[in-house]
């Protein structure tokens, strides 16, 4: 499979000089060296993302990707298909989780509908209806998608991304919508992690124990069925995933290509980073990690990924809520880098050397 062209541009580099100067300042505030904890880092880094001494997450671009999957005909879900194509009216019209959040922290936000099992029912209410079908095809009979419906996938996110540069923000957020894709994702992250089904799959959106079961017995059948194909990541997200993955997995990489910080969001979008590093692994160094979900197959991706989660909240919502609700922190974490009087300042003597 020839992946798309702008796969191969480079990952730009963080501005070490930023970095540096800002770490120098933290040095210099009026508290004991450390005491900030983790919002002296999330400073030094957003400095070195920016390349300024004094970052700023003001600018927020957030995009919702939207679609349907393919093996909820298998009874992986404990909601129908038609939920997503509601769920998308219910983005536009201000309604969901992630909409209210938007709101609340001044942030732009795009619901990009994909493709739903019923397109009719959200034609003219979503934002960007990109239509690369009816949902994905089901994965435990055949590929989820095919190699010209991955590169559009993966180009979507591209878009978003390059419309949030464009946008002048400071900040990504990409979230997702679409019932079975906690299995999708699931299937990605044991593909990847060469884990079994019961390791990772979860309730998602609330199976019970023996639902549970069964999803790992559908996705152990998928595994067996694709194992041969599964050493290349695209495949892996070809063959397992979803469009509003494979989107994600986009917009990260084309964040990092861009200079875009990209803040990532609970395990479906997680396991859209995991696919992306393996695709490109120095696009890791762009992006912060929102909260830990209560799905069981997040930690294992987390830790993959080296990554430690802002928040840890009990969030299992997706969307990118748990991603909206850590930019406060990285706010605040600003705020104090800028606005806090250095030691010179403040005439209060310094720490010893």
């Amino acid at each position: 499979m020839t992946p798309p062209r702008w796969l191969e541009q480079p990952i730009r580099r963080p501005d070490a000089a930023s970095s540096a100067a800002a770490r120098a300042r933290q040095q210099s505030l009026t508290k004991p060296p450390g005491s900030l904890g983790e919002l002296e880092s999330l400073a030094v880094q957003l400095a070195g993302w920016q390349g300024r001494l004094l970052p700023r997450v003001d600018r927020v671009h957030m995009s919702v990707f939207a679609a349907d999957h393919g093996v909820t005909v298998e009874g992986i879900s404990a909601f129908p298909a038609a939920v997503t194509a509601e769920m998308i009216r219910n983005f536009t019209r201000g309604g969901a989780a992630i909409s209210v959040l938007a709101r609340a922290l001044g942030a732009s936000l795009e619901v990009i509908n994909l493709g739903t099992v019923n397109d009719a029912a959200v034609a003219g209410c979503a934002d960007r209806e990109l239509h690369l079908g009816a949902g994905t095809a089901n994965f435990a009979t055949g590929p989820a998608m095919t190699g010209e419906q991955l590169s559009a996938a993966l180009d979507a996110g591209r878009e978003s991304a390059e419309r949030a540069q464009d946008g002048a923000a400071e900040l990504y957020v990409g979230g997702e919508m679409g019932i079975g894709n906690t299995t999708a994702a699931s299937a990605i992250a044991c593909a990847l992690l060469g884990a079994p089904a019961t390791d990772l799959v979860g309730p998602g959106t609330g199976l019970s124990v023996a639902g549970v079961a069964h999803k790992a017995q559908v996705i152990e059948r998928a595994l067996a069925l694709h194992r041969a194909q599964l050493g290349d990541p695209r495949e892996v997200l070809r063959r397992l995933g979803g469009f509003e993955i494979a989107a994600l997995a986009g917009a990260y990489l084309r964040c990092a290509q861009l200079g875009v910080p990209a803040l990532v969001d609970g395990f479906i979008a997680s396991t859209a980073a995991l696919a992306a590093s393996r695709i490109e692994p120095q696009a890791r160094e762009w992006w912060l990690f929102a909260h830990r979900s209560r799905e069981p197959g997040h930690g294992a991706v987390l830790a993959a990924l080296e990554a430690r989660p802002l928040l840890d909240l009990g969030l299992r919502l997706g969307e990118g809520s748990g991603a909206a609700c850590a930019v406060p922190l990285l706010r605040l974490a600003c705020e104090l880098h800028a606005g806090m009087a250095t030691f010179a300042q403040a005439g209060v003597s310094g720490a010893l050397a």
